[in-house]
């Protein structure tokens, strides 16, 4: 299965370049499967339905969340009725939604999306580790399992705690992706147990920022601790940044993974397998 992974798409900027390049990207790549992080799509907090509905139109599969899940107060009804849009599975129990979801692919094959929140540096929420650790026993992963495929977004900001989830969940599950610092990392990898390894993908934004947003209101708070308008994202042309990852249907664990970097200021990669 070839698997495309896009980290936070960041406001209008953002929007827009995942619109309109995701179709093509999707084929130009044969993705089997396209997991997008949305979380920051509506001016730079949370998921609007609309713009929710026009990344599904583009090509995108399943949409995750993160910490801004619930800045806009109108995806929760939506959340509700559309599984293909997942939340951090380890909020409290009674939180709208549902932190994981099976699509279907070509072929017939079948593959689990999930997402855990981390807790360094974020809200105290339940054990993420513990709460992958139940979903997965839900699921055999391979040729003759229940899945082919499983991709976990594990928003954080610590790169020791998603690493040790990473290293946790090693030979688990097909792909662990980080998401929520908006910054690519070098550190793409298939990990010993077969495992697909990024800390983040980066973001689907414009770069001429401080992570997506505008570089005078950012930049001046770490000047002045004093109450400041609030952030507005940047509008430059955006950078989709993600990874590719090719697993091998048999075992449902990774063969290759490679960076994506499409447009805008950033160096330009796209995988060769």
């Amino acid at each position: 299965m070839r698997i495309l992974f896009l980290g936070d798409v960041v406001g209008r900027s953002g929007r827009d370049a995942v619109t309109a390049e995701l179709p093509g990207l999707r084929a130009r790549l044969a993705a089997d499967l396209v997991v997008l992080n949305a979380e920051n799509a509506s001016h730079g907090f949370g998921l609007a339905p609309d713009m929710a509905r026009a990344f599904l139109e583009a090509g995108a599969d399943v949409l995750t969340l993160g910490n801004h899940a619930w800045d806009r107060k109108e995806i929760i009804p939506y959340i509700e009725g559309e599984p293909r849009l997942i939340r951090p599975m380890n909020y409290p129990p009674g939180t709208p939604g549902r932190g994981a979801t099976v699509v279907e692919v070509r072929g017939g094959r079948r593959a689990l999306v999930m997402q855990v929140m981390g807790r360094l540096f974020m809200e105290p929420l339940d054990d993420p580790f513990r709460a992958a650790q139940a979903e997965l026993a839900r699921h055999s992963m391979g040729a003759n399992g229940s899945v082919q495929a499983v991709v976990v977004d594990i928003h954080a900001e610590a790169t020791s705690e998603k690493l040790g989830f990473g290293h946790s969940f090693d030979g688990m599950v097909s792909l662990v992706a980080g998401t929520h610092t908006h910054v690519p990392t070098a550190d793409h990898q298939v990990l010993e147990g077969g495992t697909a390894y990024v800390t983040d993908a980066g973001m689907c934004g414009d770069y001429d920022s401080v992570i997506g947003m505008q570089k005078a209101g950012a930049s001046i708070r770490f000047w002045r601790k004093v109450p400041a308008e609030r952030l507005a994202p940047a509008e430059g042309e955006a950078t989709l940044c993600g990874v590719l990852v090719k697993t091998d249907d048999a075992t449902g664990l990774a063969r290759q993974i490679g960076a994506v970097r499409l447009g805008g200021r950033l160096s330009q990669v796209l995988p060769e397998f």
